[in-house]
């Protein structure tokens, strides 16, 4: 069955070649061109993928990306920005955006993006069929498999790119990782940049230690980088 694509964008154009060659590169497309509609498409059919604009005329599409990120199951999205506007791109990542794109773009370009991004949800989505790790760091606890935080038993709401800093930390419990290396070590998908990580690891402190201006868990080790502490 074709994967379905919602083109949120509120310029008619961009709306139209994306459509013709989405259907073209055998994708289902459906365009949307404000909030309302694009919420009214999601209620209607759930897509596979959101492709979404944030300058939409009657709202925000960060709306849209904090709906389908707060649903069961996540509906996978990449951004449209402006090339050159930063601070949507980063906002849009740190609300769980999978991907971004600039404008202008070509629609070949956007068919890659979008063919790389359901390579890399099948991947997880097979090796999430076998028992993954389990990691333990004190009272915290991240089932790698099961893409679960808990935080004495009790589970802890994490965004995507949050729980892949928190596991790559846990596996390396008690090790220093410089930002250096932990981008690095993140760079797979692209959605983790020098200006986010450190953002990332404020809301996962406010997450998860019980005094997140003196962090126990989520330690900075000055001048060297960051480190899951697993000492008492």
């Amino acid at each position: 069955m074709a994967k379905r694509v919602l083109v949120v964008d509120d310029e008619p154009e961009i709306g139209e070649i994306l459509e013709g060659y989405l259907r073209s590169e055998s994708f289902d497309p459906v365009v949307a061109t404000t909030v309302a509609a694009a919420s009214a498409e999601i209620d209607r059919r759930p897509p596979d993928l959101i492709l979404l604009d944030l300058g939409l005329p009657d709202g925000s599409g960060l709306d849209i990306l904090r709906r389908v990120n707060e649903g069961r199951p996540r509906i996978p999205a990449i951004v449209l920005t402006t090339r050159g506007d930063e601070i949507d791109r980063i906002v849009g990542l740190e609300l769980g955006a999978d991907d971004y794109i600039a404008k202008p773009f070509s629609p070949r370009e956007v068919v890659a993006r979008i063919r790389a991004l359901f390579r890399r949800i099948e991947a997880v989505s097979g090796s999430d069929q076998t028992p993954g790790k389990v990691y333990r760091v004190r009272d915290l606890e991240i089932n790698e498999a099961a893409h679960e935080v808990r935080l004495n038993g009790s589970p802890i709401a994490v965004r995507p790119a949050e729980f892949r800093i928190l596991t790559l930390l846990a596996r390396h419990a008690g090790q220093v990782l410089s930002r250096a290396q932990m981008l690095d070590l993140l760079h797979d998908d692209g959605s983790i940049f020098e200006r986010t990580l450190d953002r990332h690891i404020n809301h996962l402190r406010h997450k998860i230690e019980p005094d997140p201006a003196k962090p126990s868990y989520l330690v900075t080790v000055y001048g060297v980088g960051y480190k899951l502490d697993p000492t008492p």
